[in-house]
């Protein structure tokens, strides 16, 4: 998991209602779920897009080992 902790009451909360927007490792290897904000765009049933700060993705990347 990556991700940190949620600034409540800060200006630049980019989480809202205190629950962060988070890469999560999951069972199946080379896949990640993305806990994000939801977004006006058309996907397949079972499909989402959402939006995440970009030094969510960086953490992640960081923590796994890739940078």
């Amino acid at each position: 998991m990556a991700g940190g902790p949620c600034k409540n009451g800060d200006d630049d909360d980019k989480c809202g209602n205190g629950d962060c927007p988070t890469v999560y490792a999951t069972p199946k290897p080379g896949m990640l779920a993305i806990q994000g904000y939801d977004v006006a765009h058309p996907v397949p049933d079972g499909e989402s897009v959402v939006v995440i700060p970009e030094e969510i993705l960086k953490e992640a990347a960081r923590v796994r080992g890739w940078l």
